[in-house]
């Protein structure tokens, strides 16, 4: 039922619905640069912002990826087998939960942009540049509950992956900043 997903992340956006909701909520998506700040939360880990292992140190699940034999057995050794609640792990240094895993999140700027480009523009020039309806390419960061350390390792913080601007999928949504 509805009431059953109500925490979970909104999913099947495109980008271009995304940058409609972010219209009209007077929002904006993060630029690459800004999702990677914030997903660190404080922590100098490049990785993710508990460390380098997929497990915290008491042996739990920080984040929802797909654990088993990728793309047959999902063992849910983390508890979900697609999205999880939104506070279904502990949140970074900053509150922010579920940074990584669980849903794809898009990003403001084309993917592949050289890294020198967010050097020399700020997250809301990034957003006015590229604040546009298309199907090019753009950056999304996190990685979903379908990645896998065998197949689709992305969900790292560093990690760089893209969408068409009008796909949607399952493990696909995204999160505003103001």
């Amino acid at each position: 039922t509805i009431e059953d997903i109500m925490d979970h992340p909104v999913v099947h956006v495109s980008r271009n619905d995304a940058l409609a909701y972010c219209a009209w909520a007077g929002l904006r998506l993060p630029s690459e640069a800004e999702w990677e700040v914030a997903a660190k939360g404080r922590t100098e880990n490049t990785k993710f912002y508990w460390g380098d292992d997929e497990l915290n140190p008491d042996g739990k699940f920080v984040c929802n990826t797909f654990q088993g034999k990728f793309p047959h057995q999902n063992d849910c050794l983390d508890g979900f087998l697609a999205t999880a609640p939104v506070k279904s792990y502990p949140p970074n240094q900053y509150g922010l939960y579920q940074m990584i895993g669980n849903v794809w999140e898009w990003c403001s700027n084309p993917r592949g942009v050289p890294l020198e480009f967010f050097k020399n523009n700020s997250g809301s020039s990034i957003s006015k540049m590229f604040n546009r309806f298309d199907d090019e390419h753009y950056a999304i960061k996190g990685g979903s509950f379908l990645c896998h350390d065998s197949y689709c390792n992305r969900y790292r913080i560093s990690a760089r992956s893209g969408n068409t601007g009008t796909s949607s999928s399952s493990n696909l949504g995204f999160r505003c900043v103001k």
